[in-house]
């Protein structure tokens, strides 16, 4: 089984008031989970790794064959793809997370999308974002 996971983080004047939107879709496009979450203040390259953690921690209860990770930041994707460097700490902490569990599928891949085609998770981002906002 092929699962498809689309995730993005964003925050509000970086670092800002930051939220997260992760949707897992099977073989067919069908929604099999999804979830929006703000996270306080982070900065954009932050939540969007907090967006994957998040997705991958989902998809494991699935145990695919292979997850295929669609991604909106070509920074995230080209550090998990081994072209950029690391250079900022956290974000090497985070790293490391990711690749913790990595293991736990039998196939892990990253791709970069355009942020049009993420729509779905981007929804979910602002959706966190506007409804904690709303209540301050």
């Amino acid at each position: 089984m092929v699962l498809h996971l689309y995730t993005d983080g964003g925050s509000r004047n970086n670092p800002g008031p930051a939220g997260i939107g992760v949707v897992l879709k099977g073989t067919s496009g069908n929604v099999l989970e999804k979830c929006g979450k703000y996270l306080g203040i982070k900065t954009n390259n932050e939540v969007e790794y907090l967006a994957l953690l998040e997705g991958l921690k989902i998809a494991k209860k699935y145990n695919p064959e292979c997850l295929i990770c669609f991604m909106d930041s070509r920074l995230v994707v080209n550090q998990l793809n081994g072209i950029f460097k690391i250079k900022n700490g956290r974000m090497r902490e985070l790293v490391l997370q990711v690749k913790q569990i990595e293991p736990k599928f039998q196939k892990v891949e990253y791709r970069y999308i355009p942020r049009e085609k993420n729509e779905e998770a981007d929804f979910l981002v602002n959706q966190a974002l506007d409804k904690k906002l709303s209540k301050t």
